[in-house]
This record gives structure tokens, C-alpha cells and sequence, in this order.
């Protein structure tokens, strides 16, 4: 039977609140799929569960972004699998998003969703997000498309698209390009084609242990940072510069 292979990594869409009112992801894989229901995975097709972990999205660290990278992988490599969904928190999935696409080299689908509410919610739109990310990873018209985000009934590229906003629904923008399709009632529709396609994915390789840190440049910022990272073990810096890359003396 052809299945749909949902990794699930924690986050908001499988969080609920603790004693002390903090939201803490702790809802199983198993729970989240059975939500969707009526929705459901599409006719004929299996869903199965792989729990990588269960961690708020902030908490994920390079070895975490390994195991979903190594997850989708391993999912893909079954012939009867016919897309792969990843639920995740809103924080990093964009980083995590991103990741995945640079190693991902199949017309499968990989789509990455999540909620801005909580499973306790009265609101909840985890439920929502996931049915649509099901039925995205069995549509023929996302075939060939990269690793998607899929949000509030948008598909985003994984390339290019980030969260823009803390609390909306409708979290994630690609301020280039705009979304390249929608989901409604079940119905994926693709209206552009991500400019990804045609590249060539780079080889897969660990990032557990790297070391590449972020400095920030604003008004007055010097070296501090800099040699502070350096004297640390850096093997790469990235300068989150104004403008279109401008750094100051």
C-alpha cells in the first residue's frame, strides 16, 4: 500500500499546557495524525508515524536538524512512500526547511507544517495545517517541487520563505516570490514553480559539531563579537549585515 510517512518533531502543533500554563510539546505522533480526522490522508493511502523528537522548535539544535534530515531520508528510501510530512515548530522551520531542501534530490514531496496554536487551543490550527499538509504530499502536482512549507492553506517554497509573523495564522511570506500554490477542502493547487528546481541538491552531511556563528551588524557594532567567536573555535562567520550585505568599517 502506497503511505504517507509523517515525521513528527514536536513544536506548537503538539503542544499543550503544563501546570504552570507553559506550552510544552508533549502530544505523541499518533494523537496529532488521528486529529485531522474527517480529513484524513487521501483514499487508499496509509499514514505512518516516525516520532524523531518532541521539542519546542527553539530547542532544536544541529544534531536535531541531522535527525530530521537523516528522518526524511530514511522515509524516502521506501518505494511505497509517496511524500513525506514533517510537523515542527514555527521558530526554526524555516532553518530546518531550508536544510532539507538543500539535500533533497526527489520529485517526492517533503512538506513541512506546523500551528501558531497550541493542541489545547480552543482555535487550534494544527489540525488544519496537517490535513492540508497530507494531502499535499499525495498530489501529483507537487511532485517536483522541493521541500514546501505549507501554512493557513499557502504553499511556500523552502527556499526564500521565512516566519514573519508571531501570533497570525498565516506566519510564513516569501517576500520574492509569493506562495506557489494553495490548499483548499483537500484540493492542492500549484500556480508557480519554485526556482530550485533544476539545481543540483548538494550531498548530505552532518552539521553536528560545526561550528559557524551569526554576528550581527547595527550603528557603532566593532570586532568584539567577532574575535569573541573566533577565540571560540568558529569555522565560519556569517555577518547579518543592513541592506543588501553593506558592513561597516
Amino acid at each position: 500500500m502506497q503511505s504517507i510517512v509523517v515525521i513528527t518533531t514536536g513544536g506548537t502543533i503538539a503542544s499543550t499546557a503544563d501546570g504552570a500554563g507553559a506550552k510544552v510539546a508533549r502530544v505523541p505522533g499518533a494523537a496529532l495524525v488521528a486529529g485531522v480526522e474527517p480529513h484524513g490522508a487521501p483514499p487508499g493511502v496509509d499514514v505512518r508515524v516516525v516520532e524523531a523528537m518532541s521539542l519546542n522548535s527553539y530547542d532544536i539544535d544541529l544534531a536535531g536538524m541531522d535527525t530530521i534530515v537523516a528522518a526524511v531520508h530514511e522515509a524516502l528510501a521506501d518505494p511505497t512512500t509517496i511524500g513525506v510530512v514533517v510537523t515542527h515548530g514555527t521558530d526554526t522551520l524555516e532553518e530546518s526547511a531550508f536544510l532539507v531542501d538543500l539535500f533533497h534530490d526527489d520529485p517526492r514531496p517533503v512538506v513541512l507544517t506546523g500551528a501558531q496554536r497550541s493542541s489545547d487551543d480552543a482555535g487550534a490550527d494544527g489540525p488544519g495545517n496537517l490535513a492540508d499538509a497530507l494531502a499535499v504530499a499525495a498530489s501529483e502536482e507537487a511532485r517536483g517541487l522541493g521541500v514546501l512549507v505549507c501554512f493557513a492553506g499557502r504553499l511556500h517554497a523552502a527556499r526564500g520563505t521565512r516566519k514573519v509573523h508571531n501570533t497570525e495564522r498565516d506566519a510564513f511570506r516569501d517576500a520574492d516570490h509569493g506562495p506557489v500554490g494553495t490548499v483548499r477542502d483537500g484540493r492542492v493547487r500549484v500556480d508557480a514553480v519554485p526556482a530550485r528546481v533544476g539545481t543540483a541538491p548538494l550531498r548530505a552531511v552532518p552539521l553536528t559539531g560545526t561550528r559557524v556563528d551569526v554576528v550581527a551588524l547595527y550603528p557603532g557594532a566593532d570586532a568584539t563579537a567577532l574575535d569573541a567567536h573566533v577565540a571560540r573555535g568558529a569555522r565560519g562567520l556569517v555577518l547579518e549585515a543592513t541592506g543588501c550585505g553593506n558592513a561597516n568599517a
